[in-house]
């Protein structure tokens, strides 16, 4: 476990090495695990999160709100947020777990990520735990569109290039890993057209395409 590392990407130095060291055990791996940290991280973000939405969208009417805190607190986003720690790298599996690519399945890295949340709560107070979440999550909430309510990334991509009479995009599964019931899957999504290839990872084929698709969507939208 390199913790240095992972602080510096955290973007916070923990005083109790423990503390972060339970945050990154898997139950798998023996006790203390992270169920509990992952319980008060949870809390946090949920907080932090509609904080700075209640705050970027004035306007927004409470329903709206929830909304757009549901599209940022879930399991895929807190997985690409912790597939851009590393997170995977750190986390402490017990064997079987490790065995089965639980390094890489979102469902572990996303209450991972919770449960550091809540470590640096506890270590640091509320007002560390609100920057560490604020900062990590802060490019999601500037790409947020209030009028992409309820439509998931391989809507968006395909409504983006139809309106613009371009050909929807093409999905190809690139490699696929682990167990039968516990399968890994990469994607790539292409768009020929616009010279675009984005890949994406997943638990699921879907998960991995609308990765990709959220990646390709991000790349011509700010064109």
């Amino acid at each position: 476990m390199n913790s240095k590392r992972l602080c510096q990407r955290l973007g916070y130095a923990f005083n109790s090495p423990d503390l972060l060291r339970q945050a990154l055990t898997h139950r798998s791996f023996g006790t203390p695990n992270n169920e509990r940290l992952e319980f008060l991280g949870d809390s946090v973000l949920n907080c932090v999160v509609a904080k700075e939405l209640y705050r970027l969208f004035p306007r927004l009417p409470e329903g709206d709100l929830s909304r757009l805190r549901a599209s940022l607190v879930n399991q895929q986003t807190l997985f690409e947020v912790a597939h851009s720690l590393a997170l995977g790298e750190q986390v402490l599996l017990g064997e079987g777990e490790l065995k089965s690519g639980g390094f890489r399945r979102p469902s572990i890295l996303a209450d991972t990520l919770e449960a550091l949340f809540g470590a640096v709560l506890l270590d640091g107070g509320f007002v560390e735990a609100e920057r560490v979440v604020a900062c990590l999550f802060a490019p999601l909430l500037k790409e947020i569109n209030p009028k992409s309510l309820g439509k998931d990334p391989k809507t968006l991509l395909q409504e983006y290039l139809q309106s613009r009479k371009l050909a929807l995009p093409q999905y190809a599964v690139l490699s696929t890993s682990g167990e039968a019931h516990e399968q890994y899957f990469e994607v790539e999504c292409a768009i020929p057209e616009l010279d675009v290839r984005c890949r994406g990872e997943g638990h699921s084929r879907r998960s991995a395409e609308q990765t990709a698709a959220k990646c390709a969507y991000q790349l011509i939208a700010s064109e």
